[in-house]
């Protein structure tokens, strides 16, 4: 039985919450653990706002208050007319909220990817710590190359915990008929919700120049990347090199409602 089926336990939980907590704030968590658990699976219709009100034994108003900020936070969408949904990574959700990359006269290009290479390996400090798993813990370390018009711009490097991925595999990685985030919600439960991205600019080394085309010591952007899932779980730690001669970094907080 979950807690929220259980009247008096449920009672006991938000009036113990109450006490430094507003109550859409325990709502809200308890609608985000719903969705990790994957009771509401990603692209599914959530209950009506009456319902969840009585499921809860809340407000509307509460209930509203909760899923505005789940709204806010991409993690749930309103659609006009049919609902709100439980956001599914696709390519449109890749590009408005993940892919900051555009060219110069700002219009923004869906990138080709191409995988360099596949392999297990163990993790180094700087993994380890963006991971939150110990130096040497087992990853996957995938490198990729990401074309736009047909021009490598993009060298990524992505380092992800074998134990969150079992038996994925370069096949599986290479062929998948979406995004990588797609990839990881379909086939391993784990929904990308946010990420947190630091850049500094640094010179092609003879690897990157020779995968971007470009000579030895060109400028380049580095953006390092970590994708987090629900309550703030680091899944993914990305290194991306980009050349900026023809495209530039762009993000609307506005629209993105990153933090």
């Amino acid at each position: 039985m979950r807690k929220w089926e259980d009247p008096a336990r449920h009672q006991k939980l938000v009036a113990g919450a109450a006490l430094d907590t507003p109550l859409y704030k325990e709502v809200k968590r308890l609608l985000t653990e719903t969705i990790s658990t994957g009771e509401w699976k990603p692209g599914a219709v959530i209950p009506a706002e009456w319902k969840l009100a009585e499921r809860f034994d809340v407000a509307i108003g509460t209930i509203r208050k909760a899923v505005d900020e789940l709204v806010g936070e991409h993690i749930l969408i309103r659609q006009q007319g049919r609902g709100t949904f439980v956001a599914a990574h696709n390519r449109d959700r890749l590009m408005f909220h993940f892919f900051h990359i555009v060219s110069s006269d700002g219009s923004k290009l869906t990138p080709e990817v191409v995988m360099l290479s596949f392999a297990g390996s163990i993790a180094d400090d700087e993994e380890a710590a963006h991971l939150g798993i110990k130096p040497g813990a087992k990853v996957y370390r995938i490198r990729n190359v990401l074309k736009l018009a047909d021009a490598p711009i993009i060298f990524d490097t992505i380092v992800i915990p074998q134990t969150l991925f079992p038996k994925l595999t370069a096949a599986k990685f290479r062929d998948r008929p979406n995004t990588i985030y797609h990839l990881y919600q379909s086939s391993f439960g784990i929904t990308v919700v946010r990420s947190a991205e630091r850049l500094r600019a640094r010179l092609a080394d003879a690897e990157s120049a020779a995968i971007l085309g470009i000579k030895q010591k060109a400028p380049l952007l580095e953006i390092r990347r970590v994708a987090l899932t629900f309550n703030d779980v680091p899944v993914e730690f990305r290194r991306s090199l980009v050349n900026t001669e023809n495209y530039e970094y762009f993000s609307d907080l506005a629209k993105t409602g990153a933090s």
